[in-house]
């Protein structure tokens, strides 16, 4: 659910990176007066993991399109809503910028549609209500699944009031609502059940995570996360590296859509902004669309005809993004700290 910058208008697009940058900033505040040492290392790894599970593509069976991870419900339960949304704003910056998925004027609209509503309304509202600390992992999954599948909904209904907004009459509103919603339910239905698996999982080996983020204390001096850091960064590498050559060829939900309304799954650009932000784009972009660089006139994309895609583009662009997203993630968590025990 990457909008690209052909489907906003300036205006649109410039309110929704205020909006953003706005909340990071709330939510770098918040962090600023609650935040221990474990918690820096802990965003780094989930966030790796995210940005390797949004690789992949999976199949919607019967629809021809695909879906991928969100991964804000796992952020927002595993590191509460203000250390999620900025891992989650990490994730897709990286992914704007240096592999092109994603346009940077829509950057602030996708960081919006993919962060507020799993960490600011389904998370507080639902998943929270929902979930005690003894519940047990039927409940974790049926709470994971409706937060998800809310998230999601209002994410994909997001995508199509912002290019009504934006007045893309190639989409009109009905008929677009129309495909966006349902092909969104069964990717958040998939989402979930990987959410509550990932939850789970967290839950039996080190349930003092999940407790520190619903109750918004520190975890304590004891509680050693080393475990759990390895093991997410070693399944983040294996995602990112290999089975990242699986990934759906299917065009996803947003493309799938726009497909079905306007019969091509990307619209014309209008010129302006956003061919100036596309040109800034393509010489920031050291692997687009998640692979080498390829002479001016070849297409880009992973993979070829065959499937799986093994492709090398692909493996090393799962495995540097993974670390740039750590390493970005590290000294945003570094930076925060220092203001913090600054102003102690």
């Amino acid at each position: 659910m990457h909008m690209a910058d052909a489907l906003l208008s300036p205006a649109v697009g410039a309110t929704f990176w205020a909006g953003t940058l706005g909340t990071i900033g709330y939510c770098a505040k918040k962090l600023k007066e609650n935040m221990d040492d474990k918690m820096v290392p802990l965003m780094g790894v989930l966030g790796a993991f995210i940005f390797a599970a949004q690789m992949i593509n999976f199949t919607i069976p019967g629809t021809g399109s695909s879906g991928h991870l969100g991964g804000g419900m796992i952020l927002a339960i595993l590191l509460g809503p203000y250390a999620g949304f900025i891992v989650m704003a990490s994730v897709l910056t990286i992914q704007a910028f240096f592999f092109a998925d994603g346009g940077l004027l829509a950057l602030g609209c996708n960081i919006w549609n993919l962060g507020i509503y799993p960490c600011f309304i389904a998370y507080p509202l639902i998943y929270k209500a929902l979930v005690r600390d003894d519940s047990p992992p039927k409940r974790i999954t049926i709470a994971a699944m409706i937060s998800g599948i809310v998230a999601l909904q209002l994410g994909a209904f997001s995508v199509v009031i912002e290019t009504l907004l934006s007045g893309r009459s190639e989409l009109p509103f009905r008929t677009f609502v129309l495909m966006m919603q349902p092909i969104h339910l069964g990717i958040g239905i998939v989402e979930g059940f990987v959410t509550a698996a990932v939850i789970n999982f967290i839950r039996a080996s080190r349930p003092e995570i999940l407790q520190s983020a619903a109750s918004g204390r520190p975890l304590s001096a004891r509680v050693s996360i080393k475990r759990v850091f390895i093991g997410l960064l070693i399944v983040a590498a294996l995602t990112g590296g290999a089975l990242s050559w699986f990934a759906s060829a299917n065009p996803d939900g947003l493309e799938w859509s726009i497909a079905k309304v306007f019969g091509r799954p990307e619209l014309p650009e209008k010129g302006g902004i956003a061919t100036a932000l596309q040109s800034v784009q393509k010489k920031t972009a050291f692997l687009p669309d998640y692979s080498f660089k390829k002479p001016d006139g070849a297409e880009e994309g992973r993979g070829g005809a065959s499937w799986p895609a093994v492709e090398p583009g692909t493996s090393v662009s799962g495995i540097v993004g993974s670390a740039l997203v750590l390493a970005a993630v590290f000294l945003i968590g570094l930076l925060i700290r220092a203001l913090r025990r600054k102003s102690a």
